[in-house]
C-alpha cells in the first residue's frame, strides 16, 4: 500500500524447505547490463536486469528491470535490498530518498533497490484507472474501468504477481554476486521479503519487515484495519484533548448515508500522510450535527493528493497482482459474480459490530474488493507451489508498526511476528505507515541501525 498488498490460492506459493525452494528457469540471464553511473547519485550505478517473463518457461519473453547499486570498496555485512510497496511503487526513482534517511543506519551493507517488474519507467499503465486511483488502495473507481484495464493488459497479467518477484529477486542476487540478502522491506515490500524468504531460506541473512503485510496475505474485507479505526481515532483525538468522540461521529455520519468506502480511503489515507489526523474529529463532529462542509473539504483534498502518474505507482500492477494475491474467500480464476457472491457470504457471517465504526456495506464496497471484482478472471501462474504459511527462517528478524497505521494495521504484524522466531517488533505508537523512513522517528532509525550491525 502505497501501501497494501496480499495473499492466496494464488500468490507466492512459493514453498519452503531446506534445499532452498524454486529455481530460476537456468536459460534467463542473471547479469547486469548496461552499467553506468546514476544521474544524480554520484555514489550508484544503475544497470538492466534481464528476467523471464515467466519463470518456468512456459510463456515466451523477457522483462528489462531496472537496478541501482551502491558502489562501495567494501561492505562486509553484504547487500541489503530495499523493497518497495504497493504493489505497484518503483525503487531506483526511490533510493536517494532511502539513502539519506537510512545512510547512517546501513554502515557496512551494500544499498541496492530496483524496479519490481510492471513498475519504473516500463509501468503497467491503464491511463483511465491511473487518473481515477492515482496511488489509493481503496478508492472505489468508476465501474468497468478495472475490467478494462485487465483486457488491456492481457494475458500477461498473471505474469505480474507475487511468485514472479520472488524469483527475480533470486536472478538479482545471482547478477550481484551474493550469496545471501539482507531484506528491508516497506508495506507491500514486507510481503515480497517473507515470501523470498519462505522460497529460499538458505538466502536470506536478515529481515527487516516495516508496516508489515503478512504472508498469509489481506482478507479482501479489509477487516483489521476496519477494526483497528476506533481505537487509533479515539487515541489521536485524545493527544489532541479534544472533546468528542471520532468514532462515534464516524458511525453516526456514515448511518446518516454518507459514503463509508469514500471515509475509509480518505481516513486510511491521512494515517499515511499524517497519523495525527489533525482536522478529521472536527470535521466528523460537524458533520453528525448536520454541517458536512469541513468533511467534504477533507475528503476531496485526500482524493487530489493522491493523484499520481503510473511510474511513481502502477495501478496497472497493482491490480495485476493484488486481485490475484488477495486472501480466500475468493478464487482469482473464478467468475466475478462467483467472486462477489463469496464475498458477501463472508461478510454476512459476522455480526455488524464486527465493522464498528464502519459498516458491512464499507467492508463489501471498499476500493480493494470493488476493483477485484472487476478483474478479470486469472490463473495463477503455474510456477506457484505448495501453501505459503509457514514459519519465516531462523535469522534475526526486526518488525516495525505504527500504532496509527491504518494502512497495514498493528494486528497484521501481530500476526506476522508469531510466524518469526525470536523476532523483535517494535511498535512505534504515535507513528503511521512506513516507521524507519519518517523523520521523526529518529530513535526507530537508532533500532535500525543496531540490528543490522548485530548488537541488538
Amino acid at each position: 500500500m502505497a501501501c497494501l498488498a496480499l495473499a492466496a490460492a494464488g500468490c507466492g506459493r512459493s514453498g519452503h524447505g531446506s534445499t532452498g525452494g524454486r529455481t530460476s528457469n537456468p536459460t534467463a540471464p542473471q547479469r547486469l547490463t548496461g552499467q553506468h553511473g546514476c544521474p544524480r547519485l554520484p555514489d550508484f550505478d544503475c544497470a538492466t536486469l534481464t528476467v523471464p517473463l515467466d519463470h518456468a518457461g512456459q510463456a515466451g519473453g523477457t522483462l528489462r528491470l531496472a537496478v541501482a547499486a551502491q558502489r562501495t570498496a567494501s561492505a562486509p555485512r553484504g547487500v541489503l535490498l530495499f523493497l518497495t510497496g504497493g504493489p505497484g511503487q518503483p525503487g531506483v526513482a526511490l533510493i536517494r530518498k532511502v539513502h539519506a534517511r537510512l545512510a547512517a543506519a546501513l554502515a557496512g551493507y551494500r544499498l541496492v533497490m530496483f524496479d519490481q517488474r510492471g513498475t519504473g519507467a516500463d509501468a503497467l499503465d491503464c491511463p483511465a484507472l491511473q487518473r481515477a486511483a492515482g496511488s489509493s488502495d481503496l478508492v472505489v473507481v468508476p465501474r468497468g474501468v478495472v475490467a478494462a484495464c485487465g483486457r488491456s493488459v492481457g494475458a500477461r497479467r498473471r505474469y505480474f504477481t507475487t511468485p514472479e518477484t520472488v524469483a527475480d529477486i533470486d536472478a538479482l542476487r545471482v547478477a550481484l554476486g551474493a550469496k545471501r540478502l539482507t531484506l528491508d522491506g516497506v508495506s507491500y515490500g514486507t510481503f515480497v521479503a517473507e515470501r523470498y524468504a519462505l522460497a529460499y531460506p538458505q538466502r536470506v541473512a536478515r529481515l527487516v519487515l516495516d508496516s508489515v503485510v503478512p504472508q498469509t496475505g489481506v482478507d479482501p474485507l479489509y477487516l483489521a484495519s476496519i477494526q483497528a479505526t476506533a481505537g487509533v481515532l479515539r487515541g489521536a483525538c485524545a493527544a489532541q484533548r479534544c472533546r468528542t468522540d471520532p468514532a462515534s461521529d464516524l458511525a453516526a455520519v456514515i448511518h446518516a448515508g454518507e459514503n463509508g468506502p469514500r471515509l475509509q480511503n480518505a481516513i486510511v489515507a491521512d494515517s499515511i500522510a499524517d497519523p495525527s489526523f489533525p482536522h478529521l474529529a472536527d470535521a466528523l463532529s460537524a458533520a453528525r450535527r448536520g454541517d458536512p462542509v469541513k468533511l467534504n473539504v477533507l475528503l476531496t483534498a485526500a482524493e487530489r493528493a493522491e493523484a499520481a502518474p503510473a511510474p511513481e505507482l502502477s495501478q496497472a500492477l497493482h491490480e495485476s497482482t493484488l486481485c490475484p494475491d488477495l486472501a480466500p474467500p475468493w478464487n482469482p480464476a473464478s467468475p466475478a459474480a462467483a467472486r462477489a457472491a463469496a464475498l458477501t457470504t463472508a461478510a454476512a457471517r459476522l455480526p455488524a459490530s464486527a465493522f464498528f465504526p464502519f459498516d458491512r456495506a464499507t467492508a463489501i464496497g471498499n476500493g480493494i474488493a470493488a476493483g477485484c471484482l472487476e478483474w478479470p478472471p486469472t490463473t495463477p501462474p503455474d510456477t506457484a507451489m505448495g501453501d505459503p504459511r509457514g514459519m519465516l527462517p531462523a535469522v534475526p528478524i526486526l518488525l516495525f508498526a505504527g500504532g496509527r497505521d491504518l494502512s497495514t494495521p498493528l494486528a497484521w504484524a501481530r500476526a506476522e511476528a508469531a510466524y518469526a522466531r525470536g523476532a523483535r517488533l517494535v511498535v512505534v505508537p504515535s507513528a503511521g505507515h512506513s516507521v524507519q523512513l519518517r523523520p521523526a522517528n529518529v530513535a526507530a532509525r537508532a533500532q535500525l541501525a543496531r540490528f543490522l550491525s548485530g548488537s541488538a
